[in-house]
């Protein structure tokens, strides 16, 4: 195991956001967050990243408490993709995928090779290669985050969170980036919107409904009609799609 939680909890101007939510994320394995918007995601993954102070509980990696690690180590292990993400300075491509590099800087410098070597393969694994003296800011929605997701990689963690990372981009992109997350050597969690695409490329899903774990499982024994009306309010058809037998879900007009 990598990833632990243990009965968190995060409250913010009186409201419980994150209600005692327990979770262990195997290692290599590739979690999803499911739920409707306010259910708390967000707020999940930026206490599982060390980015928030829980109010109750404890994120832990392996067995060692978050709050007991330093700063660096923690970045120099685990990468955060958020929703957004904007700078105000005009960078190019390489120099967004390179901050991914600070943590593993020294007080004087870094390994100038290790952190080529990581950007390009970042870039390489992202599809960004041709775009790397782009500047930022000439960047489409969708660009820019694939190169929050290469700065990420090029972090070289050993937990990746991303926050609804395929958000701005096209179908194919989306499956290309989640293709590419499932291969990556990496204990992943993600959060998602789309449940299709939760039940093709998530090894075990985790569905919040208001800050709480209404299910948690493999995509097979979470995604039921019952649970998508219980959570999502919603009527929808599951079958079994796939040699595998992951469901596939289309949802019934009311």
């Amino acid at each position: 195991m990598t990833i632990h939680a243990r009965e968190l909890s995060w409250s913010a101007g009186g409201v419980l956001v994150v209600d005692g939510v327990t979770l262990d994320v195997p290692d290599g394995a590739t979690l999803g967050l499911l739920g409707p918007n306010g259910s708390g995601k967000s707020s999940l993954l930026r206490l599982l990243a060390g980015l928030r102070r829980p109010t109750g509980g404890a994120v832990l990696l392996d067995d060692v408490a978050l709050s007991g690690l330093g700063r660096r180590a923690v970045a120099r292990r685990v990468a955060v993709v958020e929703q957004q993400a904007s700078t105000e300075v005009d960078l190019s491509v390489e120099q967004v995928v390179r901050l991914g590099r600070i943590p593993h800087r020294g007080s004087w410098s870094g390994d100038a090779h290790a952190d080529a070597r990581a950007v390009d393969r970042a870039l390489e694994d992202t599809g960004l290669r041709q775009l790397r003296a782009r500047r930022w800011h000439t960047l489409s929605g969708g660009e820019q985050q694939r190169v929050q997701i290469a700065r990420a990689l090029a972090q070289e963690p050993r937990e990746l969170l991303l926050d609804e990372p395929t958000n701005h981009l096209d179908v194919r992109h989306q499956l290309d980036l989640l293709a590419l997350v499932r291969r990556l050597p990496l204990t992943t969690v993600v959060a998602l919107h789309d449940l299709n695409l939760a039940a093709t490329f998530c090894d075990r899903l985790v569905v919040l409904a208001a800050g709480r774990v209404a299910a948690a499982g493999t995509p097979a024994e979470v995604l039921t009609p019952r649970l998508i009306a219980d959570v999502y309010e919603v009527d929808a058809r599951v079958t079994r799609d796939g040699p595998n037998g992951r469901p596939a879900i289309r949802f019934l007009p009311t």
